[in-house]
């Protein structure tokens, strides 16, 4: 037989669980969602509330609308990224999850992304937009106006479309206009590859090491769009011009694949620059091949204005 005191203490252990669920079920009664969910379903009962009050209180402390959160990753609710959502499921009243806005804006953000490849280019300047960009000097905007025609024209399956050829000194942002491009293309679900010619060279003679050198060659060629980031920056050699460089922009040409640069150099700046290699010395012709496929499948675009780099 059960002493008093523990049977007193079995009844102060059921006491204390009973308040436990009033306070819960009072905690849900009084939630407005869960009494404009309650309005709707009439046919609700206390029995069904009472079955599923564990289910009633996760769908109260979760938070809906994203109410108070400001990103995806300060969210608070047990799914990170979706807020709970009632139905009435037989005798029980049970919980959906479904995104939230911010949960949705990041999946359309990473979907963007992922239309986007990138070596070696900075972080942010993935993220960067056309609105984002300064319009209010003339030659800047003529270079948005630009790099819009570009998006338009490669959207067109009609249109053979040249690439850009922006020129002009350091920091004045045409790395930035590549990368409000690149996501202007994504929005269009075309993909773009960027990338940084100095180091991505550079790569390419620790591949041939590694015999990794055709498949990276390979998919820097069939790029649906190709951004060759500060081209004239690297170190010439014959090697790097004439069967790295030289290749891409052969297959491009043939496959009718756009194209395009950004440079410190204009066009004739830049062929100076292919010709002279440390071993071969000065290789106009070879230089001359090489621009020749870059000047007839591209429109040149001057951007000017203050090294924003240094503000």
């Amino acid at each position: 037989m059960k002493s008093i005191s523990d049977s007193m203490q079995g009844f102060s252990d059921r006491t204390k669980v009973q308040k436990q669920m009033m306070a819960v079920k009072s905690k849900v009664l009084s939630h407005p969602d869960w009494k404009a969910f309650h309005q709707e379903h009439p046919e609700i009962t206390n029995d069904m509330i009472e079955r599923s009050l564990p289910r009633l209180l996760e769908y109260v402390q979760g938070s809906k609308n994203c109410e108070g959160c400001k990103n995806l990753k300060q969210c608070q609710n047990m799914i990170p990224g979706y807020e709970p959502e009632l139905f009435i499921n037989g005798s029980i009243i049970d919980i959906s999850y479904n995104r939230c806005p911010n949960k949705v804006a990041n999946d359309e953000m990473e979907k963007l992304q992922s239309m986007i490849k990138s070596f070696f280019i900075p972080r942010d300047i993935l993220s960067a937009t056309f609105e984002q960009f300064d319009k209010n000097d003339p030659e800047r905007k003529k270079a948005t106006l630009n790099a819009a025609k570009f998006v338009e024209s490669v959207s067109n399956p009609d249109v053979d479309s040249k690439g850009l050829y922006i020129h002009g000194s350091f920091g004045v942002g045409k790395t930035y206009l590549m990368g409000a491009i690149a996501n202007a293309l994504a929005k269009k679900k075309i993909q773009t590859m960027l990338v940084y010619t100095p180091d991505f060279f550079r790569e390419m003679k620790s591949a041939i090491g590694d015999q990794t050198l055709d498949e990276k060659l390979d998919m820097i060629k069939k790029a649906p769009v190709l951004v060759l980031d500060d081209i004239g920056a690297e170190s010439m050699s014959s090697w790097v011009r004439d069967e790295v460089l030289g290749s891409i922009l052969q297959y491009r040409m043939m496959e009718k694949l756009p194209t395009c640069y950004t440079s410190n150099y204009d066009y004739d700046e830049l062929e100076e620059h292919l010709a002279y290699s440390q071993k071969a010395g000065i290789e106009q012709l070879k230089a001359k091949r090489i621009m020749e496929r870059i000047r007839h499948f591209t429109t040149p675009v001057e951007l000017s204005g203050d090294n924003r780099r240094m503000r």
